[in-house]
């Protein structure tokens, strides 16, 4: 297998927000740089600031769909976060500052459903960032399996729905599942296959509107019989990657 880094992807608050990259340093046994380094909690959260929770305890785009329309800018000198919504005006928060962190409570208010448990605060992780698995992984996305997913569905999906860390292109579709155990390599990085993704409701949104608009999960059940998007990896050996690096299978 050959193909190349198409395009990187943070997101600094969980589910709030995504970032384009030029370039990262990916460092072994982390998490992607930056990434889900906060999180929202809401009023039934059990989660702690300081230590990895799992999803159901944080404000998120499957159950409450305007946050998918979250665009996101990181200063991470100063580790202010800038939050931009087509309905909402723009916001810039210190999310460790209590002060900023109410005034995003407000800010996201309006973006969540009526009937849905409502945020409450930010906590910051741990050394992991908060991400959808119980290790430090890093998400890939093939762009030939979002084409193949898009003709199923009949329109042109947007990768945005599915919040990759790393997206590729060159393998064909579907192919990263047979890559599990497998070590992926991009210049000096060594990236070692762990899982298949499961995808939630989230994806099922427009990311540029926060309507839901797309049967995703249903599309993935009824064609190949999964509702898998995506791979899960974790970072053997370190080093700085960039869209336009090629990759391998080693």
């Amino acid at each position: 297998m050959t193909g190349q880094v198409a395009a990187l992807w943070r997101h600094p608050i969980k589910a709030h927000g995504r970032e384009a990259l030029q370039e990262v340093t990916l460092t072994a046994g982390q998490t992607f740089p930056w990434d889900r380094i906060w999180a929202v909690t809401h009023e039934a959260s059990k989660a702690q600031g300081g230590q990895w929770s799992p999803c159901p305890n944080f404000s998120r785009g499957a159950k409450a769909p305007q946050l998918m329309a979250i665009t996101a800018h990181l200063d991470e000198q100063s580790e202010h976060v800038t939050l931009r919504h087509p309905e909402q005006a723009e916001i810039t928060i210190n999310p460790d500052d209590t002060a900023d962190a109410a005034r995003f409570i407000d800010w996201v208010q309006p973006l969540m459903p009526e009937g849905r448990a409502a945020s409450t605060g930010l906590i910051r992780a741990g050394e992991q960032g908060m991400t959808d698995s119980a290790f430090p992984s890093i998400s890939i996305g093939n762009l030939a399996s979002l084409r193949a997913l898009s003709a199923a569905v009949g329109t042109e999906l947007s990768p945005d729905r599915f919040r990759a860390n790393i997206w590729i292109d060159g393998p064909e579709a579907w192919s990263e599942f047979d890559w599990i155990g497998e070590t992926i390599r991009i210049r000096d990085v060594e990236l070692k296959v762990q899982e298949r993704i499961t995808r939630c409701l989230a994806t099922a949104t427009n990311p540029e509107t926060g309507e839901r608009d797309t049967d995703t999960l249903g599309v993935l059940q009824s064609n190949w019989g999964h509702r898998d998007f995506g791979i899960y990896v974790t970072v053997s050996t370190g080093g700085r990657i960039a869209p336009g690096d090629a990759l391998r299978l080693t």
